[in-house]
């Protein structure tokens, strides 16, 4: 039954990879939160090994969804390349850092934002695109807080690179290709750190490694891998504001099931 859940997770979370250049991991994250719990998984380090997995199941659908933003000319590989560095950097630090934080204050803090990035992507949706500075200066420090901060919430960091790159007028479609191409070393730098930061940890539950377990991400990453590129077939045939409001709900409901839920545990 478990592993009928993690496919058709990963079916869902491959579509909004591919459609929203998230990677999932807003998906995943609750979904395997709530799982592991049904599983008995130690409460300290439950939600650190949600994000870990999820980065780990990220690695596949990244890889998936980049090839078919590819195909269609939208990633630009310029800006792409820029920002990788800072974001892999970003990526080591944010894994170490997150073992540090109680896993409810981190669901809180990850639904506080989903909703500001929400709301943001929604106005933005209806104004028109203006094209501003992409340089290596202001690139380089944000892209390094982007892999920072998608490491600690389990995300594949199209949640934080979309809105920045709409921000700087590169039109939707783009900025979502641009997301899932970096949301790559996110995942796999983001992964090994959480690896690492896990094994010196105790009572971790079998058939996991640092921090991440495997039959989770084996459920997720085969389907989610699948279903990507259907997702980035969908972006490009969406009108770019159509796709930013449809981002814009989709972090919304998201965001309310974060905060919710960690309010909860935390009482």
């Amino acid at each position: 039954m478990l592993f009928l859940i993690y496919a058709i997770l990963g079916v869902f979370a491959g579509i909004a990879a591919g459609l929203f250049g998230v990677g999932g991991g807003i998906i995943i994250v609750p979904v395997l939160i709530y799982s592991f719990g049904v599983l008995g998984f130690p409460s300290e380090h439950l939600v650190h090994m949600a994000i870990a997995t999820s980065l780990a199941c990220i690695v596949s659908t990244s890889i998936s969804s980049i090839y078919a933003h590819h195909k269609q000319g939208a990633v630009n590989w310029s800006l792409v390349a820029l920002m990788a560095p800072g974001i892999a950097l970003g990526s080591w630090l944010g894994g170490l850092t997150a073992v540090g934080i109680r896993g409810e204050h981190l669901q809180i803090i990850i639904g506080v934002f989903a909703l500001y990035t929400a709301w943001r992507m929604w106005n933005k949706s209806r104004q028109e695109v203006v094209q501003k500075s992409l340089s290596p200066a202001l690139l380089v420090p944000v892209s390094g807080g982007i892999g920072w901060a998608s490491a600690i919430f389990g995300i594949g960091g199209g949640s934080l690179t979309v809105p920045f790159l709409s921000s700087r007028g590169v039109q939707a479609q783009k900025a979502v290709a641009c997301g899932a191409a970096l949301g790559f070393p996110i995942a796999l730098v983001g992964t090994l750190s959480f690896i690492y930061s896990g094994l010196a940890l105790e009572a971790l539950p079998e058939r996991s490694i640092g921090l991440v377990y495997w039959p989770a991400w084996l459920g997720i990453a085969v389907f989610s891998t699948l279903s990507a590129r259907f997702g980035a077939l969908l972006a490009h045939k969406l009108s770019p504001a159509l796709l930013q409001r449809c981002f814009a709900v989709f972090l919304c409901l998201v965001g309310l099931n974060f905060m919710l839920s960690g309010i909860i545990d935390s009482i």
